[in-house]
């Protein structure tokens, strides 16, 4: 049983509120949240690696183990998947009870807000091996919310020699900048092209694609180079449909990717975080209580301040 301290609100809760689907079936009524950090209130009788009053946080998705996909290394497509804040109640409430398998201790001088954003990063992880960044790279990341911020970050840890961030957001562009990119342009007012041009990015190995629009996905395969990766990681609504010329495809020899979840990603996520290798506090706009979530759910105006975490106790 975990006393959640902490639970940001994704993309996600936004997509599975006005009634989509996210990355899985929610059937109302469930409660939702599954970036979440706490402490551990009461524990079974069968739990021996934590105790009452450990620090923790959670990796929401708990797989079977015994199905052909969890038995063939790809887990996260499990048949059976629990997922916390999805297919069962999560962290946007005072407690919820985990699988003790899903826990994480959290370090001494991280925080709890800082252990909540452990399971987006460990999502953005497997996007980012999927890239294929290599010391040298030039990479460009649209989009500077949160998920955004993350990426733009991970591609410098990976070797990225320049990273460009595509955002109108002045704010955002300024976090950005403060958190490694080498060149920020607003997307909407500037020459994307020319402005890459200029900063020597003139040739782009990978475009990571953080927005989920499909005008995004369309500028992402558009801005690429030869041989580049193309991640897809933005969520969009099921529906929504993108253009792509083949030819252009097969011009540049392209490589199209998607990432789903976070397999086997969230412990290098907390160590990363523990570290202080990665920047999880610059983009969080507000911490609150739970009385504003449907606000903040509701609302794109305010979403578009930043990243908000719940706490229950405010």
């Amino acid at each position: 049983m975990i006393e959640v301290k902490a639970c940001g609100i994704c993309g996600t809760d936004v997509h599975i509120f006005e009634g989509d689907k996210g990355a899985a079936e929610v059937t109302p009524p469930t409660i939702l949240g599954h970036e979440f950090a706490g402490i551990v209130a009461e524990v079974g009788a069968n739990v021996t690696n934590y105790k009452p009053g450990d620090r923790v946080c959670i990796d929401p998705n708990c797989y079977c183990g015994a199905c052909d996909f969890c038995r063939n290394g790809i887990a996260h497509y499990c048949e059976s998947m629990i997922g916390y804040g999805t297919t069962v109640n999560g962290g946007f409430a005072e407690y919820c009870s985990v699988n003790q398998r899903q826990v994480y201790k959290i370090g001494d001088n991280t925080t709890f807000e800082q252990g909540a954003m452990a399971e987006p990063v460990a999502c953005c992880l497997h996007g980012i091996d999927m890239c294929n960044i290599r010391p040298g790279s030039n990479v460009v990341v649209i989009g500077g919310g949160m998920i955004g911020l993350l990426m733009l970050q991970l591609a410098r840890l990976a070797g990225a020699a320049k990273v460009a961030l595509l955002e109108p957001v002045e704010g955002k562009r300024e976090v950005g900048k403060k958190l490694g990119a080498d060149v920020c342009i607003d997307s909407i007012h500037e020459d994307v092209k020319a402005r890459l041009k200029e900063s020597g990015m003139g040739w782009v190995n990978v475009v990571i694609e953080c927005v989920g629009r499909p005008s995004t996905i369309e500028q992402a395969i558009d801005i690429a180079g030869n041989k580049a990766v193309v991640m897809m990681f933005g969520l969009t609504k099921p529906d929504e449909e993108i253009k792509v010329k083949p030819y252009t495809v097969f011009q540049k020899e392209l490589e199209l990717k998607a990432s789903f979840i976070n397999p086997y990603t969230q412990k290098r996520a907390l160590d990363l975080i523990d570290t202080g290798r990665l920047d999880v506090s610059s983009m969080v706009y507000e911490v609150t209580g739970l009385d504003k979530l449907e606000d903040i759910l509701s609302k794109p105006e305010l979403r578009a301040n930043g990243k908000y975490i719940i706490n229950p106790a405010l």
